[in-house]
């Protein structure tokens, strides 16, 4: 499912509403603010805020066609309209326009672009708009000339993917991540995208019934759960072939469950009914609730040989660290313009920009 897709109906209609109050303020395009529109629903399922969502809305169309920013700010109101301003006055980060395939970019060019992006903001949550705006240019990037195409394949894997990561907005990097994979390499985006899809059915079918099993179990137990499969990301899964030198059948989270409870007690209750259930598979166990990632990650991570003798990947966390999971610092966002900032918000930020 794609980010926007999950933005609340609420949100979604704000922007809407934006959207039609501008058509009827100027003589704009429809195409005008189709680009902006999907970046704010992105943005609005991010962080449930609709001045966010219609500022990204509208930063693509301030001073076309004859909109002033007051004009805006009628429209879409005066922080809305602020957010904008101060999104277009970030500017282009990322590589230069003539920029080219025989030009390369190394890991140092790269982290120093992420960097100086971090840097030069004054509010953070301009980095996850432009975010945003990157993936929905990457989305549509297939209509584009074949360097310009490949110029924003490569920034999204080089600098927003990982800046995303260091974020902890993971939606957002999936996406960016399989859309510069089946652009720089589309052999073997094919590849293991036919792979994927091969039986899905089946594999599909094995995922409902394997966590209705866990459910139940978890139901005795007096664990109250959430269990579901989990989809799996084409480039993540490449990435562990080559890192681990694995054929694809070879991998042991093609089949995957997410497990999301009340509490970190629960959490270790989870896991024990699931080693219960089936045997554990030796070397494919994380428990980054105890030593958390250096981004906040935290969640259990252990495999299974479940049913028929299949490996299973199972992540357990809690309701909270599910939210921070999805959402990574925009989770956090508990002020808006003028009022008390988060402590902990601002020492993860201070940690981003190290």
């Amino acid at each position: 499912m794609e980010t926007n897709q999950l933005c609340p109906p609420a949100i979604r209609d704000s922007i809407v509403n934006a959207r039609l109050a501008l058509g009827q303020t100027s003589p704009l395009a429809p195409s005008d603010l189709a680009f902006g529109g999907e970046a704010a629903e992105v943005m609005g399922a991010l962080t449930q805020d609709s001045d966010l969502a219609k500022a990204v809305l509208v930063r693509p169309i301030i001073g076309r066609a004859g909109l002033t920013a007051e004009q805006l700010a009628g429209v879409v109101g005066p922080p809305a309209t602020e957010i904008a301003l101060a999104l277009l006055r970030l500017g282009e980060l990322g590589l230069p326009r003539d920029w080219s395939p025989a030009r390369g970019l190394d890991t140092r060019q790269a982290e120093t672009l992420r960097k100086m992006l971090l840097a030069v903001v004054s509010d953070p949550r301009l980095v996850v708009a432009r975010l945003a705006e990157q993936l929905v240019g990457l989305r549509h990037a297939r209509e584009l000339p074949a360097q310009e195409r490949e110029r924003l394949a490569v920034e999204a894997r080089a600098i927003f993917a990982p800046l995303a990561n260091r974020l902890g907005v993971w939606q957002i990097k999936w996406e960016l991540e399989d859309l510069a994979f089946r652009y720089l390499q589309p052999d073997e985006y094919r590849r293991v995208a036919a792979a994927l899809n091969e039986r899905r059915a089946d594999r599909e079918r094995y995922i409902e019934t394997l966590c209705a099993t866990l459910r139940g179990e978890l139901l005795t137990a007096g664990v109250d759960a959430e269990v579901y499969g989990r989809p799996k990301h084409i480039y993540s899964i490449y990435k562990k072939m080559q890192r681990k030198q694995l054929a694809f059948e070879q991998l042991f989270d093609l089949r995957a469950v997410r497990v999301v409870v009340a509490s970190i007690p629960d959490c270790y209750a989870a896991l024990g009914v699931a080693h219960g259930l089936w045997p554990y598979v030796a070397g494919e166990f994380d428990d980054y609730i105890a030593t958390p990632k250096d981004n906040g990650y935290r969640s259990i991570h252990t495999a299974v040989i479940g049913p028929q003798g299949k490996s299973v990947e199972v992540q357990i966390r809690t309701r909270q660290m599910h939210e921070h999971a999805e959402l990574g610092v925009a989770a956090h966002w508990t002020y808006k313009e003028g009022g008390p900032s988060n402590a902990q918000y601002q020492r993860k930020i201070e940690w981003l920009r190290r």
